[in-house]
């Protein structure tokens, strides 16, 4: 009797450690894994944007905005956009504190234009032309401003 019998022996007669559907299921599952890792490291290289809270352009409606600027290098992202942005805002406390997670509601002749939650003290906006009321609210504390378009430091305090 050999290894491999003497090994078998021990094993349901269906299917042994060294029989061919066992090689052919383990080369499977090794193949399968190497892809999944692949597709998640090909995946992580490719959409850096689903980093924890990445600065991404949103657009609801005709508005599109941007928020953040709590780091250096967000503050310097935010300040190379401006251009391309018509309105700009920031969140703080009344001691200048920075705020972020405030929930922003905007409308335009109370119609409403665009909801959002902003990711970061500072937020750059482009919509159309007009007069926009902006009322933001942070832990249950509502604030209102209106603002043009064309207005780069408006600024909210709680």
């Amino acid at each position: 009797m050999d290894k491999q019998e003497a090994f078998n022996r021990y094993l349901s007669n269906s299917r042994t450690l060294f029989s061919r559907t066992a090689r052919v299921t383990r080369r499977r599952r090794v193949i399968a894994a190497t892809l999944v890792g692949m597709a998640v490291t090909i995946g992580a290289a490719l959409c850096p944007a689903f980093a924890a809270d990445e600065m991404v352009i949103r657009t609801m409606g005709p508005v599109s905005y941007v928020c953040g600027g709590i780091a250096a290098d967000e503050r310097a992202k935010l300040a190379a956009q401006e251009k391309n942005f018509n309105m700009s805002i920031l969140f703080t406390q009344g001691d200048g504190e920075y705020l972020s997670d405030v929930d922003v509601k905007m409308t335009l002749e109370g119609q409403p234009v665009a909801n959002f939650k902003a990711g970061g003290p500072r937020c750059l906006i482009r919509a159309p032309e007009g007069s926009y009321n902006i009322e933001a609210s942070y832990k249950g504390q509502t604030k209102s401003i209106k603002i043009t378009t064309g207005t780069r430091n408006a600024q909210m305090r709680w």
